[in-house]
């Protein structure tokens, strides 16, 4: 009976060591991190910020591979975004689908998201798995104020995705598309004004 107890707890150890990465990160302090964000529990949030040295805020989900940055921008949480990135989030880290946060706010429709992301420094020529970038998404959602917004930011209308099409494209094959075609016209008349060069990006 000893030995067969010896086995059973042998084979329990091995389990344990075993266990699956969800049930490990159950234990870990970027589990308890993650887990503060999404209760948004800000003492427990500023406390876990506050350890000298620490670079827990851009720890990732360990199945998802989500960021606490992603998980704000999901529930439309401004507040969060420029407090996380204000404290060294990095807008520029893609789940494990390939989604950047701020390809998250564009699907949402999130303006205001996607404002603060930029202004923390996310890049806005990021592609997801398919290759589309954010303005593409806002075609696709036929958003006029994002695509304005990304096209003012110096997004690439002429950049294509996987298939080989652009958000300029995307935008020519809608019906009743006058008003996001109007923005791109906007947008390239405003670039010739300034004398902007053929290149596209913050700044050109």
């Amino acid at each position: 009976m000893r030995r067969i107890a010896m086995v059973f707890a042998l084979f329990g150890a091995l389990g344990a060591l075993t266990a699956s990465p969800a049930s490990a990160q159950m234990f870990s302090e970027g589990y308890e991190f993650l887990k503060a964000v999404k209760d948004r529990d800000g003492d427990a949030v500023t406390e876990a910020l506050n350890q000298p040295g620490t670079t827990i805020v851009n720890t990732r989900d360990l199945t998802s591979g989500e960021t606490a940055l992603h998980i704000v921008t999901e529930r439309r949480d401004a507040i969060w975004i420029r407090f996380l990135t204000s404290r060294g989030a990095n807008p520029n880290i893609r789940d494990k689908k390939g989604v950047y946060p701020i390809q998250l706010a564009v699907t949402l429709g999130y303006l205001e998201g996607v404002e603060a992301l930029i202004k923390a420094g996310a890049q806005i020529e990021v592609t997801n798995n398919a290759g589309e970038t954010p303005l593409i998404a806002a075609v696709h959602r036929r958003d006029a104020a994002l695509i304005r917004l990304l096209l003012e930011k110096g997004a690439n209308p002429d950049r294509s995705d996987n298939s080989g099409r652009t958000a300029r494209d995307y935008a020519s094959l809608m019906t009743g598309n006058s008003t996001i075609l109007a923005e791109f016209e906007r947008a390239d008349t405003a670039r010739k004004e300034k004398g902007a060069s053929g290149s596209y990006g913050p700044g050109a």
